[in-house]
């Protein structure tokens, strides 16, 4: 039975979502503020979260950016009432999975749970660490260290370095990456790939301008060599 933790702050909306979520045949566990969010997100281990954003003692972007600082990619819905695109491109970026802007019908956070859990399950064998040259790569926190110096790295920089570590010596498309560190097409062009390598680049090679690791394969993507 796949567990679910809703962290949310509105009892009617937390008895909504646990009634039908456990009718689904779900397994649920509730939060009703971001700091017990993330001692039960350590403690259930969820399959899933679905996450609101407004919500006490921690919000629902410092829930999100937090669980990913400490290495957990268990997949995260937000459900937000914020309708602007800078609100949902910033909890993307911070690592949600997807989003949900309220008023919403219960139909569809159900299907984008069973959606997001598809392709969850679908994912191979994720890389925790990895080495070249003078980078180590630790993907579960999500740094770097080059040369002695320890660097942060975003959700999608280490996503994306991931992935393509993953198929190293191998072009990997923008739209592939757009698709499997996305995980769907919210934006409209690829520019967003290019601007996250700009800043990847600039972490983990010695002379970002002329990279020797992550390099442009023009007219297809980019490719990772060791």
């Amino acid at each position: 039975m796949e567990k679910i933790l809703v962290i949310e702050d509105e009892p009617d909306m937390v008895m909504g979502l646990k009634d039908n979520l456990e009718y689904e045949g779900y397994a649920v566990v509730t939060a009703r503020d971001g700091v017990e969010g993330i001692q039960l997100a350590q403690k259930e281990l969820p399959d899933l979260i679905v996450l609101d954003l407004m919500l006490p003692k921690k919000d629902g972007y410092d829930v999100c950016k937090e669980l990913r600082a400490k290495g957990m990619d268990t997949p995260i819905i937000m459900l937000t009432a914020k309708g602007q695109e800078v609100d949902k491109v910033l909890g993307l970026e911070l690592g949600a999975d997807d989003y949900v802007t309220k008023p919403f019908s219960i139909r569809e956070v159900l299907a984008r749970i069973k959606a997001v859990l598809r392709r969850k399950g679908s994912r191979p064998q994720k890389l925790e660490s990895y080495s070249f040259g003078n980078v180590r790569v630790d993907f579960r926190k999500s740094f770097v260290v080059r040369n002695g110096e320890t660097i942060e790295l975003s959700h999608y920089e280490n996503e994306i370095l991931r992935l393509l570590i993953a198929n190293k010596d191998e072009p990997v498309s923008r739209n592939r990456l757009l698709d499997e560190v996305w995980g769907y097409d919210l934006f409209p062009t690829t520019r967003t790939i290019d601007n996250h390598i700009v800043k990847l680049r600039q972490k983990i090679e010695d002379d970002p301008k002329n990279p020797t690791h992550v390099i442009t394969v023009h007219g297809i993507g980019y490719k990772f060599v060791d």
